[in-house]
């Protein structure tokens, strides 16, 4: 049995291996433009993204333009109603599908020289995150925004993180529906205290849950995620999203929110990065 067991793992990281080296490898965005592939590696990371079908839209509202007089009061220009439109805000792009690895962001420390404004605690960071295949934790939205530049990316809008962590799913509350939260939840996230599937107590290696819809992993649980966006006009705080492995299932609700200033580090935080089609 044990070693059918470690045939069938061998088969799986094989089969998972070969998947990788016929994706499309891109050096940038300008080379997205055109690609027909879903799904492919980003070079400079070497990370698997996927494509997001994302379109928004949002609608101007009518308004009307007053007639226009001259001096002695003869009518220059009629009254003009401009009607209701809508207008494209938003378009494709590609997502990473893991939240970014404590591999990867030690890659880009030695690549880059990049200098955070505080020492990273490393010890802090292993104690929760223990192999290079776990997420990066403990970074600021500076850290990440810095590992987004470098990678040539850049950091989702709260709405691009949504409307992907959906994957493609309409008015549910979870990335994988509206279930029963607690018998569906250990399936597909990471969240407060091990049970069923979810075997862990911190972060566990990315990918190690089933993914959404449109094929991202750890959308719910594992970390929260950094947005570009400010949470509030007061600009403030940043937005993160998507709950951690210290949250309930409250928090891995699609439209739940959470900020944080953005040189804060904690033991749950996380990111991911997205490229655009140019």
């Amino acid at each position: 049995m044990r070693k059918f067991s470690w045939m069938v793992l061998f088969l799986l990281v094989f089969l998972g291996y070969a998947e990788d080296k016929d994706l499309l490898l891109v050096s940038s965005a300008k080379e997205l433009k055109g690609v027909k592939d879903r799904k492919i590696v980003w070079k400079k990371d070497k990370t698997k993204m996927v494509l997001i079908p994302f379109e928004a839209f949002e609608v101007v509202a009518s308004k009307t333009v007053p007639a226009v007089y001259d001096e002695v009061g003869d009518l220059v220009k009629e009254e003009t109603v401009i009607p209701e439109k809508k207008v494209q805000v938003g378009d494709n792009f590609f997502m990473d599908v893991y939240e970014v690895t404590v591999g990867q962001f030690k890659e880009f420390l030695k690549s880059s020289g990049y200098q955070s404004r505080q020492p990273i605690n490393w010890d802090a960071i292993y104690a929760r995150s223990p192999t290079d295949k776990h997420p990066m934790i403990y970074v600021s939205w500076h850290d990440a925004t810095a590992y987004a530049k470098w990678a040539q990316k850049r950091l989702p809008t709260e709405a691009e993180w949504e409307y992907a962590a959906r994957g493609g799913l309409i008015d549910k509350k979870y990335s994988w529906g509206d279930g029963d939260p607690l018998s569906l939840a250990r399936d597909y996230a990471n969240y407060k205290e091990p049970s069923g599937k979810d075997k862990w107590m911190y972060c566990t290696r990315v990918g190690s849950f089933k993914p959404n819809g449109y094929g991202l992993y750890d959308v719910a649980g594992n970390t929260w995620e950094w947005c570009q966006d400010w949470y509030s006009s007061d600009q403030k705080y940043r937005v993160l999203r998507g709950g951690a492995w210290s949250n309930n299932t409250h928090n891995l609700r699609l439209s739940d929110r959470y900020h944080n200033l953005a040189h804060a580090r904690s033991h749950d935080i996380g990111f991911r990065c997205v490229a655009d089609v140019e």
